[in-house]
């Protein structure tokens, strides 16, 4: 009876915290924010677990390419809200013990990896064992499942000696970040390897697309018995292998052999879908090559998945810059035709509920069978993919402020380590790859969302390793208690980053209080600049969640902060200044944040490092609160010192 209440409690605190949000996002934002508005009326359709056609909820991907979808939009926001959806809808299925309620292993169904994603990021964000354990059973299934002579995975252990295109997605994305957190570095050799096979078996010569299928026995009746593909270029297909490419990518080592085959696999496929896209509209038809017959159609899933992979393509340099206007033109052909807005909510019409191959009833592959298939709105696969592209979408306008520059997180004066799931020795706190509390994963992307790259110093800062980074960020240098053999900055390093401002650079010093950074050195090199983190008692010292003690109000007029009103800073340490350093952020007669300028470059200073995910991912802070405002802000104006 307890668990039941607790349960009911948690739903209505969840439904509370919807309800909040759906009334604070009026029906005007929705019609100029399409990936909120169209993430909010999917919450709502699915609100405590997923399930499709009155149905009981069952583990499947359609909920996992939501779930994606709301994860970016959380990114977008932070707001707390989503982050929370997420995982309530996955802890419907997972269990303390890591068991996926409804999963079965022995099916060996490529499509029920696809929720791994998920299970990786609530890991990652909250550190709880049993997401990993969950995705451990996931990553099994991968080691035993059925494979081609050549080592493809089957698409299912029901359909033998077939890999279609869609399975790529399922399990390459989740494939690879598990790899990257277990240290398994021979498995990029397979994961590269399913993504050229597919290729291989399913290109078409003459135009480059993709067929739906491939049959290694060439059995199948849809197959074609010389080259065992299904007959026809079946739009969503393409689709989820374009954005399996663009998302494996993401964990891939830099340096890995075969990451330059798979760029230039997503260029070859995105050359091929732009000479079927509709000149007029912008958009995808469901059998991407017959526009002639009657009764195709343009689809939503499709054209929103092209969209994507092509926009992130560009985004993150895998694509050239003029492949752009492709997705440009896309997204606008997706605006014009299929989002809809009813009823205080945005639809998303257009997506063919599902299409494939073989089963019972046969599917031959015949375009008269793709075509029949019904076409619904709201699908789940059309509505995360439809987010997914408009987060891309929402944030292009901005990336030209950052214009591919660099900002270097130090790792060498904050070196802390500890041991990961694996037991393997890892650095830790305040890095970008961390998404936990401690971690600045989504700092991190709001850069990159201003069109910055995010990149580590492993070794001392000297003139020839900052000479192209356009934002040098200095946080928290270890002290023995920290790390028993800690860097320390010394002249030659003070040297290097004094020329290096001088000549144009932006420094940004994220300091500590007293207990948990070293002072001594660090001082060394704030002082060049005007600028000394003071060692007393620390300021905004705050008893458990009495947030109040800790928010500092900006005034209007604020150099920095043009957006946020009320940031959260706990326990930071205070400022004295002298020329060339000025304070733009005074509380009760105490400089909290300072600026200087030298030569052509700019020094920005604060005691603390307040922006690491605990205060911007929207799961602690009140909502008056806006740090993550804050940071957006901080953000623009570096850029523009950079400028």
């Amino acid at each position: 009876m307890a668990k039941k209440n607790r349960n009911e409690n948690m739903k209505k605190y969840f439904e509370f915290l919807l309800a909040f949000l759906l009334l604070s996002f009026n029906v005007s934002a929705q019609k100029n924010c399409c990936a909120r508005a169209v993430a909010l009326t999917a919450m709502q359709q699915w609100p405590d677990s997923f399930s499709l056609n009155n149905r009981p909820a069952k583990w499947t991907y359609d909920m996992g390419v939501i779930l994606e979808g709301i994860t970016d939009v959380w990114k977008q926001t932070g707001n707390g809200t989503y982050f929370q959806y997420i995982q309530k809808q996955i802890d419907f299925f997972v269990d303390k013990e890591g068991n996926i309620n409804t999963y079965k292993l022995e099916d060996y169904n490529i499509d029920n990896v696809k929720n791994g994603t998920s299970l990786l990021m609530l890991y990652r964000v909250t550190g709880k064992e049993k997401y990993w354990k969950a995705a451990t059973r996931l990553r099994e299934q991968l080691r035993n499942h059925p494979r081609t002579m050549q080592g493809g995975f089957w698409h299912k252990k029901i359909y033998p000696n077939q890999m279609w295109l869609d399975g790529l997605y399922m399990a390459q994305p989740f494939y690879a970040e598990y790899a990257m957190l277990a240290h398994e570095d021979t498995s990029f050799n397979d994961i590269a390897n399913q993504f050229i096979w597919m290729e291989q078996h399913a290109i078409d010569p003459i135009t480059g697309l993709l067929f739906h299928g491939w049959d290694e026995s060439k059995q199948m009746g849809w197959a074609n018995k010389t080259t065992g593909q299904s007959p026809q270029f079946w739009g969503r297909a393409i689709g989820w292998y374009m954005m399996a490419l663009v998302d494996a990518l993401d964990f891939f080592p830099h340096k890995h052999p075969q990451r330059d085959a798979l760029i230039a696999i997503l260029n070859r496929t995105t050359d091929a879908i732009k000479k079927v896209q509709d000149n007029k509209t912008g958009l995808w038809w469901d059998i991407l090559d017959r526009p002639d017959v009657a009764n195709n159609y343009f689809e939503s899933s499709a054209s929103s998945m092209f969209v994507y992979a092509i926009a992130k393509g560009v985004r993150l340099g895998y694509l050239p810059q003029n492949q752009f206007s492709v997705a440009q033109k896309g997204y606008k052909g997706i605006l014009k035709k299929f989002i809809k807005h009813k009823d205080g909510n945005t639809h998303l019409e257009g997506t063919v509920q599902v299409s494939g191959l073989g089963g019972k009833p046969y599917r031959d592959g015949s375009i008269e069978y793709y075509l029949k298939e019904p076409v619904i709105t709201n699908d789940p696969k059309g509505v995360g993919s439809f987010i997914k592209a408009a987060v891309e979408m929402e944030m292009q306008p901005q990336l030209k402020q950052g214009n591919g520059k660099t900002v270097l997180l130090d790792y060498y004066f904050n070196k802390e380590t500890a041991k990961d799931i694996t037991g393997t020795i890892q650095q830790t706190h305040y890095i970008w790859e961390q998404k936990d509390n401690g971690g600045f994963s989504l700092l991190g992307d709001i850069f990159k969302s201003y069109g910055m790259q995010t990149q580590s110093l492993t070794t001392a800062p000297t003139e020839v390793n900052l000479k192209d980074a356009a934002i040098y960020f200095l946080i928290d240098p270890d002290w023995p208690k920290e790390n028993k053999n800690p860097n320390y900055i010394e002249e030659k390093h003070i040297s290097a980053i004094y020329n290096w401002v001088k000549a144009g650079g932006v420094l940004m010093m994220f300091a500590n209080d007293s207990n948990n950074v070293e002072f001594k050195n660090y001082n060394l090199l704030a002082e060049k600049f005007g600028i000394h983190f003071n060692e007393n008692n620390p300021r905004n010292q705050v008893n458990g969640n009495d947030y109040p003690a800790g928010t500092v109000s900006i005034p209007k007029a604020n150099a920095i902060f043009k957006t946020a009103k009320n940031i959260y800073i706990k326990e930071i340490s205070t400022l004295s200044l002298k020329e060339p350093a000025k304070a733009v952020l005074t509380d009760k007669g105490d400089a909290l944040i300072a600026i200087s300028k030298l030569g052509k470059g700019t020094v920005f200073a604060i005691g603390d490092p307040w922006l690491y995910n605990e205060y911007l991912d929207g799961r602690k802070l009140p909502a008056y609160l806006e740090n993550f405002s804050a940071a957006h802000d901080l953000v623009r104006w570096l850029i523009k010192q950079t400028n």
